[in-house]
């Protein structure tokens, strides 16, 4: 007398159809933290040129005469997959991603002496960012 091992068809649809619900809801969750791991690279680019503005505020430069390439401040770097760019434009910080990273930009305005920065940009409304 031989018994059957094995599992049911009803068995088998239930947990396929667990693993749908599971896709379903990871995939998104999963999109979305790529796009912020890949919008980092954007936000730890701008480090040198917040850097580079803070020295030449707290030396007595004017806001008005920050821009790349003066001052001391890096000219723009070359676009990457996630990073489109970097311009220092009066002291304010733009850096603007790739459509794979976001495709959203993140702006950085000093204070007086460079010392506080307010972040924004649209990074913030895409969750991509945060204060």
């Amino acid at each position: 007398m031989s018994k059957l091992f094995g599992f049911s068809l009803i068995e088998l649809m239930i947990v396929v159809t667990i693993i749908g619900i599971l896709a379903t809801l990871g995939i998104p969750s999963y999109q979305h933290y790529t796009k912020r791991a890949r919008f980092s690279e954007a936000i730890a680019a701008t480090a040198p040129f917040k850097l580079a503005v803070s020295l030449a505020l707290q030396e007595g430069v004017e806001k008005e005469e920050l821009t790349n390439g003066l001052h001391d401040i890096p000219l723009a770097p070359p676009p990457t997959k996630n990073l489109e760019s970097i311009i220092v434009n009066e002291g304010i910080i733009t850096a603007t991603s790739t459509p794979i990273a976001g495709d959203a930009t993140l702006i950085l305005k000093p204070n007086v002496d460079g010392g506080q920065w307010i972040m924004g940009g649209t990074c913030m409304k895409a969750g991509l960012c945060s204060d």
